[in-house]
């Protein structure tokens, strides 16, 4: 079960003037062709409930509910001096609990991803005895400020993480000066993840912290969403074959971010079969 709201980013190429995004929005799609029986609840306002896109998510089998919100995230998305920068157009209500289909709560694994705070600590009781939890806290890390900016903000207590048994975040959306020790305290029983793009990344399993390479990409497009189906990879990984963050469900996920920057927004998410071709023939640069 996949929960989150769909955003809207700004696209000047688009007809429309935007392209439909969101954590939840990439993980569902990420999750279903990479094998999983995917459920996603999707928070949309109205322009997002009527996206071509969510069509993708139908065609890879993924079941997919909308949740209407009258307002939803709209990020226009920025590169600054290198470095990417968010302004937000529209933050976003939250997704009702109430929401979710009768029998969904039987769900074996939760996969949390806000992008704009739309889910609250009382999603952290619905997962059941033995359910594994992931959180892709990056909407948890985030402040709408007045001036239009979105900045990030020191990670706080919240039920959802402590509940968790997988986090994953991009140290690109931590506010600076953020330790591993504080997120570990927020989530004590979380295998947790920090992805640094092209750089790889860390991994804190069980007290012990190693590192990853990222794997080459034959070709940069896009980069957006590429942290998402890594989360989405490791979640598959823990599910298919019960291996929660070990170095080759890390090796897995870095193929999978791989594939998915070669192709525009949704389009490059990757399929199971191209990630085995990335890996096809590559030592696992996990602990090197």
């Amino acid at each position: 079960m996949v929960v989150g709201a769909a955003s809207r980013d700004i696209a000047s190429t688009e007809p429309r003037g935007w392209r439909l995004g969101g954590a939840a929005t990439y993980c569902s799609l990420a999750g279903a062709r990479l094998g999983l029986d995917v459920g996603c609840l999707l928070g949309v306002d109205a322009e997002a409930a009527v996206a071509t896109e969510l069509g993708l998510l139908r065609e890879a089998g993924v079941d997919l509910r909308l949740a209407a919100l009258e307002h939803g995230p709209v990020f226009d998305n920025l590169e600054i001096d290198g470095r990417r920068r968010q302004r937000w157009l529209s933050r976003s209500d939250y997704v009702p609990v109430g929401a979710l289909p009768p029998g969904w709560q039987d769900a074996k694994a939760w996969l949390f991803a806000p992008v704009a705070g739309e889910i609250d600590d009382e999603w952290a009781s619905i997962a059941g005895r033995g359910a594994r939890v992931a959180v892709g806290p990056q909407g948890l890390l985030r402040e709408f400020a007045d001036d239009g900016w979105v900045k990030r903000v020191t990670p706080y207590p919240s039920d959802l993480l402590a509940t968790s048994g997988l986090v994953c975040a991009s140290v690109g959306d931590l506010e600076p000066g953020t330790t591993l020790s504080q997120l570990r305290q927020l989530a004590p029983e979380a295998s947790i993840i920090l992805t640094a793009g092209d750089a790889g990344g860390v991994a804190m399993t069980a007290g012990e912290l190693g590192r990853y390479r990222a794997i080459p990409a034959e070709c940069v497009v896009d980069s957006t969403g590429a942290g998402d189906v890594f989360l989405a990879a490791l979640v598959a990984a823990w599910i298919l074959s019960g291996e929660r963050a070990t170095p080759r469900a890390l090796w897995f996920a870095a193929a999978a971010g791989s594939c998915a920057v070669e192709g525009v927004g949704l389009d490059g998410v990757p399929t199971r079969a191209q990630v085995a071709g990335r890996l096809k023939g590559r030592k696992s640069g996990v602990g090197e």
